[in-house]
């Protein structure tokens, strides 16, 4: 009798060991809510493409940032390297490839506000200029509010992991989040195609 109580709650945990963890699961769902949110945006873009009856037009004022999207997408692969690190147990390393990730994410965000500052008043293309502006500014501005999420997401681990409270214990939290960047990555080359390469 005694052998067949310590069986069961075995049995338990060996089941819940099997469930994929809650951060997983929840990045996931945000990332699926994420994406349907971003079509509807990509989607009205393409709609109202060539239907503005004033200018400025894309092909007139749009150019691709080649480096920010170099910047963006080599962001993913530093951010990957530096979760190697902590799961190897390298802080210093997991610290340097971290820093490098943010650095990468906030040259982005420069690029594209500085992109903005010349397209407002360099260009006039503000969001109620016409219906190529709103589109514009409404995809573009989406991903970077999402950029900016993940930076400061970042900022944070990288301040704890500064002031000595990261280790590979959080191996698990800074893969989730590592997840979320992925998706920020993904989003911009679905962005860029249409805004840079569809829409010009």
């Amino acid at each position: 009798m005694a052998a067949a109580s310590t069986a069961i709650p075995t049995a338990a945990e060996a089941w819940r060991e099997t469930l994929p963890r809650r951060g997983r699961v929840g990045i996931l769902a945000l990332i699926i809510t994420e994406s349907v949110f971003f079509s509807i945006f990509v989607v009205a873009y393409i709609f109202y493409l060539g239907k503005s009856v004033t200018g400025p037009f894309p092909k007139d004022v749009l150019s691709p940032p080649i480096l920010n999207t170099i910047c963006l997408l080599s962001s993913s692969v530093t951010i990957v390297l530096a979760i190697r690190a902590l799961r190897a147990g390298s802080i210093r390393t997991f610290g340097i490839w971290w820093f490098i990730t943010f650095a990468l994410g906030l040259e982005f965000l420069t690029g594209t506000a500085l992109e903005w500052h010349r397209l407002i008043y360099h260009d006039s293309l503000t969001i109620r200029t016409n219906l190529f502006g709103t589109t514009y500014y409404s995809l573009v501005g989406l991903h970077a509010l999402h950029v900016t999420v993940g930076l400061l997401l970042i900022l944070l681990v990288m301040v704890l992991t500064m002031c000595g409270y990261m280790n590979d214990r959080h191996v698990e939290r800074t893969d989730v989040l590592s997840w979320y960047w992925h998706f920020v990555d993904a989003v911009w080359v679905v962005v860029f195609l249409t805004v840079y390469v569809v829409g010009r």
